[in-house]
C-alpha cells in the first residue's frame, strides 16, 4: 500500500452540496487527492486544481442523472477516477466497476477507494478483454470520459453491457457531429437509439455533453436485424442529434 498524497484543493461550489448530500466531505477529501496524488502520480495536470470541482468532480456526477436505482455501472478507462469515484459518491445506490489497465492507476484508484470508504470494484485491464468481462458481471451502464472515438468506444464497451444497456460516453461540443460520423459503424456493432443529451444543465456552465447508446438485443450478423428494446424515460434535457491482464481488486 503506498501513501496518497492530499494537495490543496478549492472549496466545493454550492452546487456540490446538493449533488452529494452526506457525502459531501468525502467527495471535498477526494479532490484534496486529485490535488495531491492525482498530479503527483501524472493523473491530472497542475493547471486542472483550480477548475477541480466544475470540470471534473461535479461534471463527472452529472451524469449520474441518467442513472436508475441498483443499476451496475462500468467505469472504462477510469484513470483518476472520473467519472467513476464521483459517480459512486453522488449515487450511492448503484454499484461502480472501474476498470482501468495501467497497473500505476488501478493501483492508484484502489488506494483512493478504501481511503474513501467506497465499496467500489477495480478491475486492472481492458474493456474488450474476456477476463475483464467476467470479472465485471452483467452491466447496466458503461461510462466513458475522453478514452477514444465512438466507433471504438462502441466495440470496446458494448460486450460488458447486458441487453437494453446503455452506454453512456462524455464527449464535447462536437459530439452531435461524432455521432454522425460514427453513427453507421455504432449501429453495425449493435447500438441503438443513439442520441446526444446534456445534464448538470442547472449547475455547470456548459451542462456535460454525453452520447448515449442503447445495446440492441443482437448486433447487425448475428441472424438478423438489430433488436431495439424499449426505450427508458430520460430525467435530463435531451438533445437529439442526428489496456495486459491482472489481478481484480476489491476496495471496500
Amino acid at each position: 500500500m503506498f501513501h496518497v498524497k492530499h494537495g490543496e484543493a478549492p472549496q466545493p461550489p454550492p452546487a456540490a452540496a446538493a449533488v452529494f448530500g452526506d457525502r459531501l466531505s468525502v467527495a471535498t477529501e477526494y479532490a484534496a487527492i486529485l490535488a495531491g496524488a492525482g498530479i503527483e502520480r501524472g493523473l491530472i495536470g497542475p493547471g486542472e486544481v483550480d477548475r477541480l470541482w466544475d470540470r471534473h468532480i461535479l461534471n463527472s456526477a452529472a451524469i449520474g442523472e441518467l442513472m436508475s436505482a441498483d443499476e451496475r455501472i462500468a467505469d472504462v478507462g477510469s484513470g483518476a477516477g472520473l467519472p467513476g469515484i464521483p459517480l459512486a459518491l453522488a449515487r450511492p445506490d448503484t454499484s461502480v466497476v472501474l476498470v482501468e489497465p495501467l497497473l500505476r492507476r488501478a493501483d492508484f484508484l484502489s488506494e483512493a477507494a478504501e481511503l474513501l470508504g467506497l465499496s467500489v470494484t477495480v478491475i486492472r485491464g481492458r474493456a474488450e478483454e474476456r477476463t475483464v468481462r467476467e470479472a465485471a458481471g452483467e452491466i447496466d451502464v458503461v461510462t466513458s470520459r475522453a478514452v477514444a472515438a465512438l466507433d471504438k468506444l462502441t466495440r470496446w464497451c458494448l460486450p460488458l453491457l447486458r441487453p437494453g444497456g446503455r452506454m453512456l460516453a462524455m464527449k464535447g461540443e462536437r459530439a452531435a457531429d461524432e455521432v454522425q460520423e460514427h453513427r453507421r459503424a455504432m449501429s453495425s456493432l449493435g447500438a441503438v437509439d443513439v442520441r446526444v443529451m446534456e445534464c448538470g444543465v442547472t449547475y455547470l456552465t456548459p451542462p456535460v455533453t454525453v452520447v448515449v447508446a442503447v445495446k440492441g438485443s443482437r448486433p447487425v450478423g448475428a441472424g438478423g436485424r438489430t433488436g431495439s428494446p424499449p426505450r427508458k424515460p430520460a430525467r435530463t434535457q435531451d438533445r437529439r442529434a442526428a489496456r495486459p491482464d491482472g489481478p481484480t481488486r476489491r476496495s471496500k
